[in-house]
Parts: structure tokens; sequence; C-alpha cells
């Protein structure tokens, strides 16, 4: 059986009755092409069912209408908001969305280099790359736009939220509950969001006329087993905290299991607040109080700051910094001290 011939823009052409340069005005939604014959050619593209080949427009100089993003899994509710929020977004200004993963930064800066060459602009979250070499992609001509900033120094357009106030948020509702002696499950080392959410917790503690213990912080790694080490570590405390703050809410989940393991009632004997808001916060039992990221959110406005510079459109700003929320559910309630 005889393989069928993909479509060409030549053919496309043919078949409209207009040159291959305005077919090409068409796609590339250039302004240029008169109604009339926008429509012929666009039906034209759908009788013989026409892709365009990225690659090939890339290398002619031309838009792709598709932008790329590079994210680190797949798997966490965490990213999927980002990511709808983004693909939500460049679907409603016509343009599409190629999507890959990395772990690690060797495979990081492979994919923005395969991307970049088949994509208007980047759009990356949490990325190990150095600002310093991203920096050259941008300068390359490909824009750049970080969600969730990993580093502490921002060199590049970004999308992040008030890490810092957030952290105060949590600190705030346990504190008013009356509890004095607070856990913490710290995120891994490296992330700016992690020192941020440290310090809101250290400084809340500060404000309060409360020591800093530093038995009471455990390093975490932002996954839910490492929540649940910590929990166990703290819970075993001869002096356990009466509530926990965990810097996100996989992690928070893992305390839950810990102090359900260990036969602690929440929020009856101990309270825990996370951090993102992840949709999962609000299913699990007892529903998790978070601190609200608004992630899709993040994805919307990161999608928007690369279509305006694509654009040519200078933002007011280069750096967008959203604010965070208290959600109160049931994991939290007053110390047993302070009841009456």
């Amino acid at each position: 059986m005889r393989k069928l011939r993909k479509a060409t823009l030549k053919d496309v052409a043919q078949l409209a009755g207009v040159s291959t340069v305005t077919v090409s005005n068409v796609i590339n939604q250039r302004p240029n092409v008169s109604e009339k014959t926008r429509a012929r050619v666009e039906q034209a593209i759908r009788e013989l069912g026409y892709t365009a080949n990225l690659a090939a427009r890339s290398l002619a100089g031309g838009r792709t209408q598709t932008v790329g993003m590079l994210v680190p899994d797949l798997t966490t509710q965490f990213v999927g908001e980002i990511v709808r929020g983004t693909s939500d977004e460049l679907r409603a200004v016509g343009m599409e969305m190629l999507i890959s993963t990395a772990s690690d930064m060797a495979r990081e800066q492979q994919q923005v280099a395969f991307l970049q060459n088949l994509t208007d602009g980047l759009l990356l979250i949490l990325p190990q790359t150095p600002d310093r070499m991203l920096l050259a992609v941008e300068q390359a001509g490909v824009p750049v736009v970080v969600i969730d900033h990993r580093g502490q120094q921002i060199l590049l357009p970004s999308v992040d939220v008030d890490n810092y106030t957030g952290a105060r948020q949590a600190m705030a509702h346990l504190l008013e509950l009356g509890h004095r002696r607070i856990g913490y499950v710290a995120g891994p080392k490296g992330f700016g969001a992690s020192a941020a959410r440290l310090k809101g917790y250290k400084e809340a503690l500060a404000s309060a006329g409360l020591p800093f213990d530093k038995t009471l912080v455990v390093q975490g790694t932002f996954q839910q087993p490492s929540g649940f080490a910590a929990g166990q570590q703290l819970f075993s405390l001869p002096q356990p905290p009466t509530a926990v703050f965990a810097a996100n809410d996989l992690m928070a989940f893992g305390v839950m299991e810990a102090a359900k393991q260990m036969g602690l009632r929440i929020p009856e004997d101990v309270s825990i607040v996370g951090f993102d808001d992840i949709p999962q916060a609000s299913q699990v039992y007892p529903p998790l109080t978070t601190v609200r990221q608004p992630l899709y959110q993040m994805g919307v406005a990161a999608a928007r700051l690369l279509v305006a510079m694509l654009r040519g459109v200078r933002p007011p700003t280069s750096r967008l910094t959203l604010s965070t929320e208290l959600v109160v559910r049931s994991t939290t309630t007053r110390a047993k001290e302070v009841m009456v």
C-alpha cells in the first residue's frame, strides 16, 4: 500500500489559488491579507490536512506561533495548575505550546536548546540552569520567562509569589491560636522560595518574642515522604510541637500521615498548615489549612508576559510577584493549653 504524501505549503497555495508567500502570511497571522483570501487559504488548509513544519518555519526566520514550556515533571498538581493556566491563556490568543520535562540540569539544558529552535519563546518552571546561561538564550533572540524562580537572584523576566509574606500569614494564624511550640518542615536548600519561607517562620517567632529552636526545624525535599519522616522526628521529641508548618502541601500531607500513625488527632492534638493550596489540599481528611499560591494565575500571568514580549510590547515590570492568601480549613485549632 502506497503511503500518502504529506501536504505541502505549495499544495495549499495551488488549491487556494494564491502564492506560497500568501499562505505563509496567513499561517503566521500577518495582517496584510484580505479576509476573503484568508478564508480561502484556511479552507484549503483544512481540506488538505496541512500542518506547518515548525523546524522549517523557524529556520526560515518566521514565527511558529508556538511557545516552549519546560517543567521539572508532570506528576504534581503544583506544576499541573501552572501548566493549565499557561495553556488556557496561550490558546486564547491563538498560540500553541510544546511541553517537555527535565529533572536534572544536563537534561534541562538539552531541552532548552531543543525548544528554542522550534518555538518563539520559552516558559520555564523552577529552572536549574543558571540565569547567566538562560540570558544567553534570551540574547540570541528567544524571549524567556521564569516561573517560581529557583535561585536567589533573578536576572530574567519572572512570575513568582510573595513567599515571605505567605509564611508570615501561616505563622500568624498559628500564633493567634495560642501555639508557641511550632515545628517547621523546610524546603530544599538552593530554592529562593525555601529561603523566603524559612525567613518568614523565624521572623514571625521573633516578632512574637519566641526563641528560635533549631530542633523544631527539619529539612525536607518538597516531597510527601520527607514530610512523613519530618513528622516522625518532630513528634518523637521529648517536648513535641503543638503545631507544624510545612513549606508545601505535599510535605504537610506527610506530616499528617505521621501524626495519624503515632496516634495524634488532627487538629485536637496537633495543628498542621501547608503552603500552595493544590487541589488535593481540600480533598484530604481533614481538609488542610494552607497558604494559597495562585498557581493557575501564575501560569496565566507568565503567558501574558511572554506574549507581550513577543509582540514587542514592553511590560510595566519584568518581575511579577503575586499575593498569597491564608485558607483556613480543618487541620488547625486553638492550642490545648489555651482552650477554655
